[in-house]
C-alpha cells in the first residue's frame, strides 16, 4: 500500500502537466439574442454541453467547463472576448462563432495566443484558404460546398440563368462567388445581383430587382435572417407563380419552420445534417429536442460533434497542448451521427458528405419538423473540393 500511494504521488505532477490550468475549458462565442441566435445561440451552448456531460464531464482525471459569450454580431466585440477568455480565462477552445466578419477576427486572435478555434457557423471558404491557420478549423461546412451542392444540381435541372441576392459581407460575397464558378463552369450565366446589409428590414427593392432580371432561378446568398425574409418576401410578390424558382444556397431547417411549408415549399438547398435522416440523426436530436423544444440545426449539430472530437483527441493525445491536440483530431476520422465518411484535412476543414435537400409540400409532411425529402447525397470529395493552395498548411 505504501508503495502504491508514493507512486501515485510521484506521478501526480506529470498528470497535472497534461492538462493546463487543471481544466479543459471551452467557450461557446455566439449570437445569444441577434438575428443568428436561432440558428446557433443558446442550441449551441446546449450543444456543447451536451457533448461535454455525455463525455463524463472529465478528461484525463481533470474537470470540462463550458463558458458563454455573446459577439452581438461585432467583431471588435469578438475579438475582445476572446482575448480575454484566452489570455485571463484560460479558454482552451472557442467554438461556434456565427457570421463570417466575426470569425476571421477571432481566428485572428487564436493565431496571435497560440490556442484553438472551431468555426461551425461561419462558411467563408477563405478561412482554410488563404487565411488558414493550425489553429483554427471548420466544421461544418464552406460555401464551395454549398454551391456544388446547390447551384450545381440546380444548373443540371435547366435553371441555367441566375440573378443573386447576396448578403454584403464576406460570407455572402464568398458565397455568389463559388456558386457563379459552379454555374459558369457548367453552362450557365449570372445576370447580375444586389446586396442588401445583414438583418435589413426591408428587402421589397431587392426582390423586385431579382424579378425583374427575369432569370430562372433567384439565387439567395444569404444567411439568417435576410434569406428567410427574402424567401418570404418573393412568396408574397408571385415569384414563385411567375416562374421564376428560388434557391437558397444558406438555409437551416430552423429557417423553414419560422417560414412555414406553404411558403418554403419546392425550396432546393445543401445541409451537413438533417434530424430525420436515419436512426442516429434521430435518437441525437430527440435528445436535443427535449431541452431545446426544437430540432438541430446543421451549426448546433456540428458543434456537438466536434467537441466530442475535441475531447477524445486530448484523451488520445494524453495532453491538451494545442498543436498537439489538433494533431490527433486529424488522425482519427470523424464518423458520428452528425458526419459521415469525415476527416480533418491537412487544411483543418472537415470533410465529410452533404446531402442535397427539397423542402417538401405541406400534404408530405407525415409529423412536427417533417420538412425535407432528400434528392441526393454528396461525397465530401466532390462537395468540397481539393485543399485551397493558397493555405500554407498544404503541402506543395
Amino acid at each position: 500500500m505504501l508503495a502504491a500511494f508514493a507512486a501515485a504521488l510521484s506521478s501526480m505532477p506529470a498528470a497535472r502537466a497534461q492538462i493546463s490550468d487543471d481544466v479543459v475549458k471551452i467557450g461557446v462565442l455566439t449570437d445569444m439574442n441577434g438575428p443568428a441566435s436561432t440558428p446557433t445561440g443558446q442550441g449551441s451552448v446546449t450543444a456543447a454541453q451536451m457533448a461535454v456531460d455525455d463525455f463524463g464531464g472529465t478528461v484525463l482525471g481533470k474537470p470540462i467547463s463550458v463558458v458563454v459569450g455573446d459577439h452581438q454580431l461585432k467583431a471588435d466585440i469578438g475579438a475582445g472576448i476572446a482575448r480575454r477568455w484566452y489570455d485571463t480565462e484560460q479558454v482552451d477552445l472557442i467554438v461556434d462563432v456565427p457570421v463570417s466578419a466575426v470569425g476571421l477576427a477571432v481566428q485572428n486572435v487564436a493565431n496571435e495566443k497560440q490556442k484553438l478555434f472551431i468555426a461551425h457557423s461561419t462558411g467563408a471558404a477563405d478561412f482554410h484558404g488563404k487565411f488558414c491557420s493550425p489553429y483554427a478549423m471548420q466544421w461544418v461546412f464552406d460555401t464551395r460546398a454549398l454551391a456544388v451542392g446547390t447551384a450545381q444540381e440546380v444548373v443540371k435541372r435547366g435553371g441555367d440563368s441566375w440573378f443573386f441576392i447576396t448578403d454584403d459581407y464576406a460570407f455572402g460575397h464568398s458565397l455568389e462567388r463559388d456558386a457563379s464558378a459552379v454555374i459558369i463552369k457548367n453552362g450557365g450565366k449570372v445576370l447580375g445581383s444586389v446586396r442588401p446589409p445583414l438583418a435589413t428590414p426591408d428587402l421589397s427593392s431587392f426582390v423586385l430587382q431579382a424579378q425583374a432580371s427575369k432569370a430562372k432561378i433567384i439565387g439567395i446568398a444569404a444567411g439568417p435572417p435576410n434569406n428567410m425574409n427574402e424567401i418570404k418576401t418573393a412568396g408574397e410578390f408571385g415569384v414563385l407563380k411567375g416562374g421564376q424558382q428560388m434557391a437558397a444556397l444558406l438555409a437551416l431547417i430552423t429557417d423553414i419552420h419560422s417560414l412555414g411549408l406553404p411558403a418554403a415549399q419546392g425550396l432546393l438547398l445543401t445541409t451537413s445534417f438533417y434530424w430525420d435522416m436515419d436512426d442516429k440523426t434521430r435518437q441525437w436530436s430527440k435528445r436535443y429536442f427535449a431541452k431545446m423544444n426544437r430540432m438541430p440545426t446543421m451549426w448546433q449539430a456540428g458543434v456537438y460533434s466536434s467537441v466530442i472530437h475535441y475531447l477524445n483527441a486530448i484523451k488520445a493525445a494524453g495532453t491538451d497542448a494545442p498543436l498537439k491536440v489538433a494533431a490527433q483530431m486529424r488522425e482519427m476520422p470523424v464518423e458520428d451521427f452528425f458526419a459521415r465518411n469525415g476527416r480533418l484535412r491537412e487544411d483543418n476543414l472537415m470533410v465529410h458528405d452533404l446531402m442535397l435537400v427539397e423542402v417538401k409540400k405541406p400534404e408530405e409532411s407525415k409529423y412536427p419538423w417533417d420538412y425535407y425529402k432528400i434528392l441526393a447525397k454528396i461525397s465530401g470529395s466532390d462537395a468540397f473540393g481539393p485543399p485551397d493552395p493558397a493555405c500554407s498548411l498544404v503541402k506543395k
